[in-house]
């Protein structure tokens, strides 16, 4: 049995293994959740694949790695074998084709009643999921989920967990495994009202007090209606909060939550349902109805990290945190999981023309999922050397991949600005040469008339050399006569100042 295997006793990584009576009122709790018509035909072995079931969400869904699994159905194969040896193992345990999940809502979907029933199989469950996702993202803010074989499991379970009275879930893994995101839409799936705190530095146990005042009126008096209270590891600003969720959880009642005067008021709203209930008629058993309607209606949703030490001192320190919910635990993403999720960022690369078509896509979706788990088991050798952990969680591979898309797009867009640079400095260096080969036969034109220009110009020099020479000897003729004319002209000079001489004498 469980409680017989060293594997299954706790221990500091191990501490919320903790099994007793309450794990078997819950699975007895998901047994009478079915319809006995149900399993009139072949009965035996569906309902057998029920207990199954049952079994696999209370005690599988708590364990911290695939061995500890592993261990657990050895188990249940024996115990099955020994009380249901009617029952061949196929036709009991899951296989690929025929999983072994139930839901209440897909029958809902279907548009029959609310039963819990075994899905047919995986394809018709994922697009139930699906649509559910789509009616959501059109009324709440949209959630972009990559919907793999391992996130609508989870959604399958927090789904059972929340449509319980009195269901509350411990979601735990590290972070961007999905938590957060796949309780919104499985709440959305049960129509539970989602009711969140606004934790800043001013937030303390007063504010606190005072959310915790108007989730109580919201479950009980108005609307009245299932109510999912979603809270995460990183709100819990003060331990002092989980005082009062301990309480809320292990017994519905918060001391001091209420005033006499405020519990008067509400109890007074609730008197007529409660003796339609079958509740005395005084305060006590208003107060009972009050209560009961409240653990009835509000469901507690915790999302931790197991990584550290405040899971395991807050789950000592505040026990109903591991008594009074049902643990999740989220595994690492498996590969077709990394590659689905890759292939849902990556497929805008595509349309954007980064890709040059999908099997480019497809290898590098392939390498991303590699890539994340060699990680793995790097982180495994270094946990056997060192004695330390180190977590490359699903929030490191999204990171990854949003790390590559800008890249990417950073690295390709240059190589396009480059490019475009290149292209225009050809595009002006065909430019210039276009024009140096028009200013070339330019060139050819302006060297003939040059030439012609030059052998115009040698004529006309030799011309005017010719009209030189004779210039200079008309010159030196002219200078002949000049000298000549002088001579005479001094000659007659003489004479007459020779005979104005002798006249002025006479």
């Amino acid at each position: 049995g469980i409680l017989n295997t060293p594997c299954f006793l706790p221990s500091a990584a191990k501490f919320h293994y903790q099994f007793n009576l309450k794990d078997v009122a819950n699975i007895f709790q998901g047994l009478l959740n079915t319809q006995a018509n149900v399993y009139k035909d072949g009965g035996a072995s569906k309902f057998a694949r029920v207990w199954l079931h049952e079994c696999l969400r209370v005690f599988s869904d708590r364990l911290i790695n695939s061995q500890d699994a592993a261990e657990l159905n050895g188990i249940l194969e024996k115990v099955a074998g020994k009380h249901f040896g009617g029952i061949s193992k196929d036709e009991l345990f899951a296989t690929p084709e025929r999983p072994l999940i139930l839901t209440s809502f897909v029958s809902a979907a279907m548009g029959s009643e609310k039963f819990y029933l075994p899905v047919k199989d995986m394809p018709s469950l994922k697009k139930v999921v699906e649509d559910k996702l789509n009616e959501h993202n059109e009324t709440f803010a949209a959630m972009n989920l990559v919907l793999f074989d391992d996130a609508i499991n989870h959604v399958c379970r927090i789904s059972r967990i929340t449509d319980n009275p009195c269901g509350h879930a411990l979601l735990v893994g590290v972070g961007g495994s999905g938590k957060q995101s796949l309780a919104r839409l499985a709440s959305f799936i049960n129509t539970l009202d989602l009711l969140q705190i606004l934790v800043n530095q001013s937030y303390g146990m007063d504010a606190l007090k005072l959310d915790l005042q108007e989730f109580y009126k919201k479950a009980v008096i108005k609307p009245g209606t299932g109510q999912a209270f979603l809270m995460t590891d990183g709100q819990i600003a003060n331990e002092k909060f989980l005082v009062y969720i301990n309480d809320m959880l292990s017994s519905g009642v918060i001391p001091d939550l209420f005033s006499r005067e405020e519990y008067d008021g509400l109890l007074g709203g609730v008197r007529n349902a409660a003796k339609a209930s079958g509740y005395a008629d005084d305060r006590d058993g208003h107060f009972a109805f009050f209560i009961d309607k409240f653990r009835r209606n509000l469901h507690y949703i915790l999302c931790h990290s197991p990584v550290g030490d405040d899971f395991r001192i807050r789950g000592r320190k505040f026990p109903a945190l591991i008594s009074c919910t049902v643990v999740d635990e989220f595994m690492a993403w498996p590969r077709d999981a990394l590659d689905g999720v890759a292939r849902r960022f990556l497929i805008d690369l595509v349309t954007g023309g980064n890709f040059q078509d999908e099997d480019t896509l497809g290898v590098v979706a392939a390498n991303m999922a590699e890539v994340h788990l060699s990680i793995e088991g790097a982180n495994k050798r270094y946990l056997e050397l060192e004695r330390r952990n180190n977590y490359c969680t699903p929030k490191s591979f999204l990171e990854l991949i949003s790390f590559y898309m800008k890249m990417l797009t950073s690295k390709q867009a240059d190589v396009l600005q480059n490019c475009e640079r290149l292209e225009k400095g050809l595009a002006i260096m065909e430019q210039v040469q276009s024009k140096v080969e028009g200013l070339k036969e330019d060139l050819k034109i302006t060297m003939v008339q040059v030439e012609e220009k030059k052998a115009a110009t040698a004529v006309l020099i030799t011309q005017v050399t010719k009209a030189s020479a004779v210039a200079a000897e008309e010159k030196a003729g002219a200078d002949i006569e000049a000298e000549k004319t002088n001579k005479l002209a001094s000659d007659a000079a003489a004479l007459q100042k020779e005979a104005d001489g002798e006249l002025s004498e006479a």
